[in-house]
């Protein structure tokens, strides 16, 4: 029995839920997402809610209740409010700026790294050591995110690198004489 799944999905004002046979498309202020339902569950819209539930008792028919579910609530969210992942640069020489629609970093390397900016999200750059990444869709920005910490992640010693706000790298202690 699903804790999570059990939980209907309330659509707050502003935010149009239309199901079909194979999918779920929900529509908000910030944009639209669309997601493909599997045959394992059944999505009933019914009150101004989402209702999930499993097809039968099989264990994929159980793991897949949960997770629907809470995709299902990520897609509401994310049209309605949105997502965002902040992502804080320490090092010498280390930035980032925008420029057009191409994010520039530089990160110790001998060359800048461009990282095109994906449809449906936007990179803002406040400060030259900060970046913030927001979009509708979470696992989009949470991908984006990942893929620019990735340029330089944060290394052990010193801390330089990218790493996420409010992230604590663990340190190493330099060798001693």
């Amino acid at each position: 029995m699903s804790r999570v799944g059990k939980n209907p999905v309330p659509i707050p004002a502003g935010v149009d839920c239309q199901l079909s046979d194979k999918e779920i498309t929900v529509k908000g202020k910030l944009g639209q997402l669309v997601l493909s339902l599997t045959k394992y569950v059944k999505v009933e819209n019914a009150d101004g809610a989402v209702k999930v539930s499993p097809v039968d008792d099989s264990k994929q028919a159980q793991a897949m209740w949960g997770t629907t579910r809470n995709n299902i609530m990520n897609m509401v969210v994310g049209v309605s409010q949105g997502f965002k992942k902040r992502l804080e640069i320490n090092g010498v020489g280390y930035r980032a700026a925008l420029q057009g629609s191409d994010l520039i970093l530089q990160l110790g390397y001998s060359h800048e790294i461009k990282y095109p900016v994906p449809k449906g999200i936007t990179i803002t750059c406040e400060k030259p050591t900060l970046i913030q990444v927001e979009g509708a869709d979470r696992q989009k920005v949470g991908q984006v995110a990942a893929e620019i910490r990735s340029y330089r992640g944060p290394e052990p010693y010193k801390g330089k690198g990218v790493k996420y706000e409010g992230e604590y790298i663990l340190r190493k202690e330099g060798k001693k004489k």
